[in-house]
Formats: structure tokens, C-alpha cells, sequence
């Protein structure tokens, strides 16, 4: 492949069409090269050239993340042995990661290619899940299986015992992950500027009760006890092992192993400021709707009126 390359990773389900063609129009014009994974290559035009989904990153400059943050983040794991730019084109719901909205989309990739952007450098789990080695940029969950009791997990922290936990889920997250699965079990918010993991237990019944927050420097290792139920594990909210009745997992914290492209740092952080405030708001969409002003109200509602007959 000469030139500029971008690698396409593409929601798992989502109708991602109309960006792609976007994507492939702009790239006929300007002369560039587009990629995507084998197992996508029915999904996209036949320009779009097929590359094994290992080999993406390495044969690619930057790669373009279609959907919402699950998708980037599996955009950031693809490349995490050879870091690239990952550009998140917005198609999911809140969306943390992700920045470019569909119509943004052709000055941000004249952009890219003019390098014309600033990286944000993200963290990883490098985790060793019963002897098997994963990675995760948001967490990796440790999670009961429902009527089959509670996971039951001593915690060591470089070599050091510390307790044990007895919950229905144990989160280890990074600063990014800290607003996933970690605070939905109570955890705390981190800035992304901190470099920390935590570990959180959800819905805790005996042990450790509360929020870990460890240095970048410790390492973490979970062992699960011998009166634990068996355990499902989650890496990223993707399942990897089913039913785990024994073994332990063991999480290195990872500098420098993502680069999430920005377009404007400033307006991407104020709008996740948003996006925090309203997590805490238990308001439903419509009843957020009465909280904006009266004229924005009532363009929004004749915005969204049927057209007449």
C-alpha cells in the first residue's frame, strides 16, 4: 500500500454505510488508501482494500473508528503493539472517546493527513487472565453469574496480600475506564491526566468494601478463592472466559499504549463535562428536554414534526 493509509474499523453491528462511503469518496479524490479487516470486506466498497485484522494497524498510518466508544476501543487494542492515530467518528450514544461528528468528517481527515491534530495518550491493562494475556484501555471485570452465588477474590498488590472481596463484581479500571463499569459500582471519576488503576467491588457482601486507587507503578493480582462461584470475565465489556472457577488474574498498568486523536482538546473536554454532570441527573430524555430554554425547546419539537401531507 503506498501513500497515506487509513484502516476502517467498523461498528460490529451498526449501519456504518453512509460514513464509509463518505470516507471512500474522500479518499478517490485526494488519492488515498483505505483498509479494513478481512471479516469486514463485505461491509465496505470494493476500493476499500482487506488486510487480517493483526496486520491492520502495522499496514496502516491511522486508523478511523466508526461507532462509539466500544468500537474505539477496539480500534486502540488492534494497534496497541504499534501505537497509530485513531480518529472516533461519532454513531453511538454518549460517546467519551469519540469526538468528529459525521459531517466533520472530511476537514478532520484533511486534517489527519496534515498532521494537523494533537495526540491524547492513553493507558492499557496489560492483564494475564488465567494464563492467557489480554488488554484493555477501559477495565477488566471479574462478574457473577446470576443464582450461582458471589465472586470471592483475595487482592495482592505487589506480592502483598492486602483482603478479599466478596461481590457480585470486581472492576479494575484506568482513568478512562473510571466512568464504565467502575462507577457504575460506585467507583470514583479520575481525570485523565491521573495515571492510576482502581479497583472497585459491586454490591459488596463482606471484605474490602470500597474503591482501591493504586499507582501506575503497582501491580495488581486477584486469585480467586476456592469458595467463589464460578466467574465470568469481561475485558473492555467484552466476554472472554464464561465460567472460571479458579485461577487469577494478574493487571500491569501500561503508559503510552493508545493515541486518540484531537481535532479541539478544549471543546472535546468541555463537552465531556456535560456528559459527566448529566450521568447523575436520573432524569429520563423528555423530562431533560424541559430543562432547555423555551425557544431551543420549541425548535427541537418542530424540528422533529412530521411533515405535512
Amino acid at each position: 500500500m503506498a501513500g497515506y493509509v487509513f484502516g476502517l474499523v467498523l461498528h460490529p453491528t451498526r449501519d456504518v454505510s453512509e460514513v464509509v462511503e463518505m470516507i471512500a469518496s474522500w479518499a478517490a479524490r485526494h488519492g488515498k488508501t483505505l483498509a479494513v479487516r478481512v471479516e469486514d470486506r463485505h461491509r465496505v466498497p470494493s476500493s476499500v482494500e482487506a488486510v487480517a485484522a493483526a496486520e491492520l494497524a502495522a499496514r496502516c498510518d491511522a486508523l478511523i473508528s466508526i461507532g462509539g466508544d466500544g468500537t474505539m476501543l477496539g480500534a486502540l487494542r488492534m494497534a496497541v503493539r504499534d501505537p497509530k492515530p485513531v480518529l472516533g467518528v461519532h454513531l453511538g450514544r454518549v460517546g467519551f472517546l469519540v469526538e468528529v461528528q459525521p459531517p466533520d468528517l472530511p476537514r478532520a481527515l484533511e486534517r489527519l493527513v496534515a498532521h494537523d491534530f494533537t495526540v491524547e495518550s492513553h493507558a492499557c491493562l496489560a492483564c494475564d487472565v488465567c494464563g492467557d494475556d489480554v488488554v484493555a484501555f477501559n477495565d477488566i471485570a471479574l462478574v457473577r453469574q446470576p443464582g450461582a452465588g458471589f465472586v470471592t477474590a483475595t487482592l495482592a498488590v505487589d506480592g502483598q496480600q492486602y483482603g478479599y472481596y466478596r461481590c457480585d463484581a470486581l472492576v479494575v479500571s484506568t482513568p478512562t475506564g473510571s466512568t464504565a463499569y467502575s462507577y457504575a459500582a460506585g467507583g470514583p471519576l479520575i481525570s485523565p491526566a491521573t495515571e492510576a488503576l482502581v479497583v472497585t467491588p459491586s454490591a459488596p457482601m463482606a471484605g474490602i468494601s470500597r474503591s482501591v486507587l493504586l499507582s501506575p507503578h503497582e501491580s495488581v493480582h486477584l486469585e480467586l478463592r476456592p469458595d467463589s462461584a464460578p466467574v465470568a470475565v469481561e475485558m473492555d465489556g467484552l466476554l472472554i472466559r464464561e465460567a472460571a472457577t479458579g485461577g487469577s488474574v494478574h493487571v500491569r498498568y501500561v503508559r503510552d499504549a493508545g493515541q486518540v486523536v484531537r481535532l479541539d482538546p478544549r471543546r472535546y473536554q468541555e463537552r465531556n463535562q456535560l456528559k459527566l454532570s448529566l450521568l447523575d441527573l436520573p432524569l429520563l430524555p423528555d423530562q431533560l428536554r424541559e430543562l432547555l430554554p423555551d425557544g431551543l425547546r420549541e425548535q427541537l419539537n418542530r424540528r422533529e414534526l412530521p411533515p405535512p401531507r
